[in-house]
């Protein structure tokens, strides 16, 4: 990562966006909502997995469906590689369960650094534009306040340059692979979005038009099949598909994605800083080029504290059983034959 960050000593103009048009014949609503009809009109059924639990019964989900439709052939699983920030063997788990699902995989990487080297870019970025606008103002640009670099909440750039952006060149891709069709290319972008998750998740609507990242090539459609799901539906999906989900929800992580999440709650960043303590050390080095803290009112400085207090109290983390976030939703009996499936390795979407 030190490289990465060498590379922005010197931080070129940024570059004028562009004004984005949309194609007249882009739709404003969908035609339909109805699970059947919006996988039988797509070209292609793209499944968004961050390896998570959430995506994973998203796909196993929509997979069980098209394979009764018979479509299971133009879904596709698309994987956003997160580097080093992503926890161990993330990648391997999203192609292993598209494996079992017997569906085309594809990993789509922002070229450039990660999440901790495109922060520390987007700091200087800030801090030239901020002392501009100071010095044409007449203002002592060494006291102007550059606004916080980390992704928030309020800007989520994390998602638009290192998955939304590398997707959407996926999709160009698959456009192009259906050759001529005489029409725009229909393309069902399924997502593993839930309700329950957040108030600004629960504003979302289970199916919709994505404008921006349609054209006149392609028309895609946002769908959320699990969108009004709880985590019990989520565990019990799980449980019947019988594919392997990540280590890192038996440790007692509630999420996954990025082991250290800007928008994680507190006790997940300061698990993840007990399990990855080098990683963590990282995050506090770009907290001090940064001049911001990781999480607003919450350093990363203070959630390694925490968790080296937490490590002094009760002793280091201790691998926990396999299938013990799942026993907590489907008991004991049923993460038993779980496992005995997992071993097994194989799923029958046909049966």
């Amino acid at each position: 990562m030190t490289a990465q960050l060498a590379l922005f000593a010197e931080v070129p103009a940024p570059k004028k966006k562009r004004a984005r048009c949309i194609h007249p014949s882009v739709p404003d609503v969908p035609t339909t909502t109805v699970p059947a009809e919006l996988l039988r009109v797509a070209d292609w059924i793209l499944l968004n997995s961050s390896g998570g639990k959430d995506s994973q019964a998203m796909a196993s989900h929509v997979c069980d469906l098209a394979a009764k439709l018979g479509l299971l052939h133009r879904v596709v699983i698309v994987h956003a590689d997160l580097g080093d920030i992503e926890w161990e063997g993330t990648r391997k788990l999203a192609e292993e369960q598209a494996r079992r699902l017997g569906v085309r995989f594809e990993v789509v990487k922002a070229a450039g650094g990660d999440l901790l080297a495109r922060t520390v870019e987007r700091f200087f970025k800030l801090k030239a534009k901020t002392e501009k606008e100071a010095r044409e103002q007449g203002l002592d640009p060494a006291t102007a306040k550059v606004a916080p670099a980390w992704p928030s909440s309020s800007a989520r750039w994390c998602t638009s340059d290192l998955k939304r952006g590398p997707i959407r060149k996926l999709m160009t891709r698959l456009v192009a692979e259906l050759g001529d069709l005489g029409r725009p290319a229909h393309i069902l972008n399924c997502m593993g979005q839930r309700a329950a998750e957040s108030a600004p998740r629960a504003k979302l609507t289970a199916v919709e038009i994505d404008r921006p990242a349609s054209n006149g090539k392609r028309h895609v459609t946002t769908w959320r099949p699990i969108h009004g799901w709880t985590d019990a539906q989520v565990w019990k999906e799980i449980a019947r598909s019988g594919l392997p989900y990540h280590e890192a929800y038996d440790w007692g992580m509630s999420r996954l994605s990025c082991s250290f999440c800007v928008l994680g709650c507190e006790a997940d960043v300061v698990l993840a800083a007990r399990l990855r303590p080098e990683k963590a050390a990282q995050y506090v080095d770009v907290e001090a080029k940064v001049r911001a803290d990781f999480k607003h009112g919450l350093s990363m400085r203070e959630i390694v504290a925490r968790a080296k207090a937490l490590d002094d109290e009760h002793g280091e983390l201790q691998r926990p059983p396999r299938g013990t976030a799942l026993s907590g939703y489907v008991g004991k009996k049923a993460t038993s034959k779980y496992l005995a499936r997992l071993e097994r390795g194989h799923l029958d979407l046909a049966v």
